[in-house]
C-alpha cells in the first residue's frame, strides 16, 4: 500500500488562537464598560464615541465575530486537517481568511464607535465591510470544501458535517440580510421595509446564533471532547439525528423574536412551533456530549480542559431548553424586551461559546508548543472565577427581567397601571445591574488569568509550525464504502448539497412570502414618507444607537396601550428602511412619543436626561446641540430611499427637499423659543432629532377613522385583554 507523507499547518491555527485570546479581553472589557454605564451614566465618559448606544454593538461584534469567530476558525483549521488527513487546501486562502477576518473586526472597532451602523442586530456593519465579509467567507468555504475533497480519509466525521452546514448557511444569511442600497461610502438603507425587514433581520439574527455560534461549536465539541476524554462519541447514530434535525428545524424559528408584533400571525406561530421542536435535537446533542464522558469523571476532576467542556455542553443544553420556552407566546409576552432575554443570551455566550473556546485553548496550546500546561492551578482559578462570573451575571439578570415584565403589566384594583412612569421600573433594576457588573468583572479576571497561563505555556515550549503525518491516499483507502449514512459520508459534495437543501427549505418558507406580506399589509392612507429633516433625524437616531435601548413597537396588550397608546400597525412601517422595532427596553417604547412632549422637553432631555427625568440612566448627548446637520448628504440619501421604493417625487432631492427641511427647522426653532430655549440654531443636529421624534406614531392620529383593521391584530388584542 502506498503511504504519503504530508504536513499539517499549525501556523494559521496559532494565529487564530492568539487573536482569540486578544479579542476575548477586548470584547469582554467593552461589555463590562457597557454594563457599568447602565447604573453609572458618567461611565459613558461624556464622549459621543463611548456612549452605551455605540458601545453595545461594538461589544456584541467583538465577542461574536472577533472572539468566537477566531476561536471557531482556530478549532476548524486544527481539527479539519487531522480529520481529513490532509493539509489545508490552500495556505494562501488560510491567511486570507485570517488577515481578512481580523481586518474586518478592526474596521468594525473603528466604524461602530463613529456611529457608522445599519442598526440591524449582529449585522450593524456598513456595506463596504459587508462585501469584505462575503469575500473572506467565500475564501474560507473554498478552503474548507477543497480540503475535504483532497482528504485521505474516506468517511467524513460528524464534526465536518457541522462545519459544512456553517459555511453554506452563514453565506446565505449574510447575503440575504445585507441587501442594502448605498447612499454614500458608509451609509446605506435596507432594501426591505418595515415588516419585511423585521422578518429578514430575525431570519438572519436567529440563525446567526444557530449557524455561527452553535453548529460550528457543536462540530468542535464532537472533535475535542472525545479527543480530550480519549473515548469515542457516545452514539454515532444520535449524532446523525442531531445534525439533520437541527439544521432543518433551526432555520424556521426566526419569527419567535417577533411575537405579538405587527408580523403576520401565521409567521409568528410558525416560529413558535419550530422553536419548541428544537428542544429534541438540541438535547440529543447535549446528552451525546455528556454521555461521552461516562466513566471518565475522575479525568474531568483532574483536567481543567474537561471542566470547561462539561460546563459548556451543560450551558448549551440549558440555553437550548430556555430558548424554546421563551418562544411560547404566553412566556414571551412577559419576557420580551426585558433583561430576561439578556440573561438567556449570555448563558449561551459566556457558558457555551466562552467556556468551550477556553477548553479548546487549554487543549491546543500545549499541543502546538510541545509542552505541558504551565499551571493547572491557574487554569482551575480561571474555571471557578469564570463560573462564578456567569452566575453573578445571569441570576441578577433573570431577576431583573422578571421584575421588569411583572411591573410593566401590573394594574391597581381600580384598573390603572400601578407603575405608569417607566422610570419607576428602571430604578428597581439598578442593584441587579451592579451585581451583573461584578459578574462581568469576575469573568474578565478569569480570562486574564487564562491568557497569562497560555502565554507562559507557549513561552515554556517550542512551537511546531508543521506537524508531519502519514496516511494512504484516498484511492487506496481500505475501508469499504458502506451503506446508508456511511455511504453518504463518503460523498462530500452530495452531503453538502443535501445539507444546503435542508437549510434552504426552511429559509424559503419564511422568505418566499415576503412579497405576499408586502402586498397584504393593509394600507393606511395617512402614512407618508418622512420629510427631509426627519430622514436626517432618523439617521441620527440610528447613528447614536438609540434602538439599543428603545423599542418602536407597541404590542397589543392592555398594559402597553394604556402606557404608550394605540398598538402598532403593520401599515405604519411601510417607509421604514430599516425597521427599528428593537429588542430591549432599557428606556420606554417610543412609537407613540410624537406630540407627547413639547420640542423644548426633547431638547433638554437630550442635553441632560436627568433634568427632565430624575434618576434616568440615559447618557447626555450635548454634541447634538453643537454639531451641524449633514445636509450635503441629503440628495444621496433621498435618492437611495427612492430606489428602495419610498415614493419621493422625481427631483425632490434637487432643491425642494432642502427648502422643506429649512421650513420645518424654522418651526422647531420657534417652538423651542416658546419653551425658553433661544440658543438652538436651525442647522444643528438636535433639530433633526426633534423632528424625527415628534413624527413617531403620529400618522394614524392624523386620520383616526382610517385606522388599520387586521384580524390577527384584533384577535391578539382581545386575547391580551381577557
Amino acid at each position: 500500500m502506498k503511504i504519503e507523507t504530508f504536513k499539517y499547518d499549525n501556523r494559521v491555527v496559532r494565529a487564530f488562537a492568539i487573536a482569540t485570546v486578544i479579542w476575548a479581553i477586548v470584547g469582554f472589557s467593552a461589555g463590562l464598560l457597557a454594563a457599568v454605564q447602565l447604573f453609572w451614566p458618567e461611565a459613558n465618559l461624556n464622549l459621543q464615541y463611548t456612549t452605551f448606544g455605540r458601545l453595545r454593538p461594538l461589544h456584541t461584534n467583538a465577542v461574536i465575530f472577533a472572539f468566537v469567530g477566531n476561536g471557531m476558525f482556530m478549532g476548524i483549521y486544527y481539527s479539519l486537517q487531522r480529520l481529513c488527513k490532509a493539509r489545508m487546501f490552500s495556505d494562501a486562502l488560510s491567511w486570507l481568511n485570517f488577515w481578512g477576518w481580523n481586518a474586518i473586526i478592526v474596521a468594525a472597532a473603528v466604524t461602530l464607535p463613529l456611529g457608522l451602523t445599519t442598526s440591524k442586530e449582529y449585522a450593524e456593519l456598513e456595506w463596504p465591510i459587508d462585501i469584505a465579509i462575503a469575500v473572506v467567507w467565500v475564501a474560507f468555504t473554498v478552503n474548507l470544501i477543497g480540503t475535504i475533497i483532497r482528504r485521505r480519509e474516506k468517511h467524513i466525521y460528524v464534526a465536518i458535517w457541522f462545519y459544512i452546514s456553517t459555511a453554506i448557511t452563514v453565506a446565505v444569511l449574510h447575503i440575504g440580510n445585507s441587501m442594502e442600497m448605498p447612499a454614500g461610502l458608509f451609509k446605506s438603507y435596507s432594501i426591505y421595509a418595515g415588516v419585511q425587514d423585521a422578518l429578514v433581520q430575525w431570519w438572519y439574527g436567529h440563525n446567526a446564533v444557530a449557524f455561527f455560534l452553535t453548529t460550528p461549536y457543536l462540530g468542535l465539541m464532537y472533535y475535542f471532547l472525545p479527543k480530550a476524554a480519549n473515548r469515542p462519541v457516545f452514539s454515532y447514530r444520535l449524532s446523525i439525528i442531531h445534525f439533520w434535525a437541527l439544521i432543518f428545524i433551526y432555520i424556521w424559528a426566526g419569527p419567535h423574536h417577533l411575537l405579538y408584533t405587527a408580523l403576520p400571525d401565521w409567521a409568528q406561530s410558525l416560529g413558535m412551533v419550530f422553536s419548541v421542536m428544537l428542544v429534541a435535537p438540541s438535547w440529543g446533542g447535549m446528552l451525546n456530549g455528556l454521555l461521552t464522558l461516562r466513566g471518565a469523571w475522575d479525568k474531568v476532576r483532574q483536567e481543567p480542559m474537561l471542566k470547561f467542556m462539561v460546563v459548556a455542553v451543560t450551558a448549551y443544553g440549558m440555553s437550548t431548553l430556555e430558548g424554546p420556552l421563551l418562544s411560547i407566546k404566553s412566556v414571551n409576552s412577559l419576557s420580551h424586551y426585558t433583561d430576561w432575554t439578556i440573561a438567556h443570551v449570555h448563558t449561551g455566550a459566556l457558558g457555551w461559546n466562552g467556556f468551550l473556546t477556553f477548553s479548546m485553548l487549554y487543549w491546543l496550546f500545549p499541543k502546538l508548543w510541545n509542552t505541558k500546561l504551565y499551571s493547572v492551578k491557574l487554569a482551575n482559578w480561571h474555571f471557578w472565577l469564570g463560573l462564578m462570573g456567569i452566575m453573578f451575571y445571569a441570576i441578577p439578570m433573570y431577576w431583573a427581567g422578571i421584575t421588569q415584565g411583572l411591573m410593566w403589566k401590573e394594574f391597581t384594583p381600580d384598573g390603572f397601571l400601578r407603575y405608569p412612569n417607566f422610570l419607576e421600573t428602571v430604578l428597581q433594576l439598578v442593584p441587579m445591574y451592579r451585581l451583573r457588573a461584578i459578574g462581568g468583572s469576575l469573568f474578565i479576571v478569569g480570562a486574564c488569568i487564562g491568557a497569562y497561563n497560555l502565554y507562559r505555556t507557549a513561552k515554556s515550549g517550542t512551537f511546531e509550525p508543521d506537524t508531519e503525518a502519514q496516511a494512504a491516499p484516498l484511492s487506496e483507502n481500505p475501508h469499504p464504502a458502506g451503506t446508508g449514512h456511511r455511504w453518504l459520508e463518503a460523498k462530500p459534495m452530495f452531503l453538502t448539497a443535501l445539507a444546503a437543501v435542508a437549510v434552504l427549505i426552511g429559509g424559503a418558507v419564511e422568505l418566499i412570502p415576503l412579497k405576499l406580506i408586502k402586498d397584504n399589509v393593509p394600507t393606511i392612507t395617512s402614512v407618508k414618507p418622512y420629510t427631509a429633516l426627519e430622514v436626517l433625524g432618523r439617521d441620527l437616531y440610528i447613528r447614536e444607537g438609540c434602538v439599543g435601548c428603545h423599542s418602536q413597537m407597541v404590542r397589543p396588550f392592555r398594559s402597553e396601550t394604556e402606557r404608550y397608546g394605540e398598538y402598532s400597525k403593520a401599515g405604519e412601517f411601510v417607509f421604514d428602511h430599516p425597521f427599528l422595532w428593537g429588542s430591549k427596553r432599557t428606556g420606554p417604547d417610543l412609537h407613540r412619543v410624537g406630540g407627547k412632549y413639547p420640542d423644548a422637553w426633547h431638547f433638554n432631555h437630550m442635553e441632560n436626561p436627568r433634568s427632565t427625568s430624575p434618576g434616568s440612566i440615559m447618557p447626555p448627548y450635548p454634541w447634538l446641540l453643537s454639531q451641524k446637520l449633514d445636509t450635503n448628504s441629503l440628495p444621496a440619501r433621498i435618492a437611495a430611499l427612492r430606489r428602495t421604493g419610498v415614493p419621493y417625487p422625481d427631483g425632490f432631492e434637487n432643491g425642494p427637499a432642502q427648502k422643506e427641511l429649512e421650513a420645518q427647522a424654522r418651526k422647531i426653532v420657534a417652538n423651542l423659543q416658546l419653551g425658553m430655549i433661544s440658543n438652538a440654531p436651525p442647522d444643528t443636529e438636535i433639530i433633526g432629532m426633534i423632528a424625527y421624534l415628534q413624527r413617531l406614531g403620529t400618522d394614524i392620529k392624523a386620520a383616526p377613522a382610517q385606522a388599520e383593521t387586521s384580524p390577527a391584530a384584533d384577535h391578539a388584542v382581545a386575547t391580551a385583554n381577557r
